[in-house]
């Protein structure tokens, strides 16, 4: 793998390629399986923007539910408890996550809720 490479992850709920990271952004492009969804969580040292290019992504923002079909974009700001979920039973959710901040690791992330017992 060069440096310049995208970096792949497989999840339980599906997977990230990590398009570009740079010192002051991250962008990840998100896929969730149907009917699955992320870890209820929020970060202390970034802030994340979704754009959804295909599906509709079922989101929570401190507890309160939005529906965003692809074309659509949501801002989630640092320390906001947050979820995106795929409720379509057929159809993969594709998203784009442009993170900004001061650190972009995967250990700033508080897991409030968890369906995979990683809380």
């Amino acid at each position: 793998m060069t440096e310049n490479s995208p970096i792949y992850d497989n999840r339980p709920w599906g997977s990230f390629t990590v398009l570009d990271d740079q010192p002051s952004f991250k962008v990840k492009r998100i896929e969730v399986l149907p009917g699955k969804r992320l870890s209820y969580q929020q970060h202390s040292k970034r802030s994340e923007h979704w754009f959804v290019v295909a599906g509709t992504a079922k989101v929570t923002l401190n507890g309160e539910e939005l529906l965003v079909s692809a074309g659509s974009a949501v801002d989630i700001p640092v320390e906001t408890a947050h979820r995106v979920e795929n409720p379509s039973p057929d159809e993969m959710l594709i998203f784009i996550e442009t993170q900004t901040g001061t650190y972009f690791g995967e250990d700033d992330i508080v897991r409030l809720e968890d369906d995979f017992g990683r809380t």
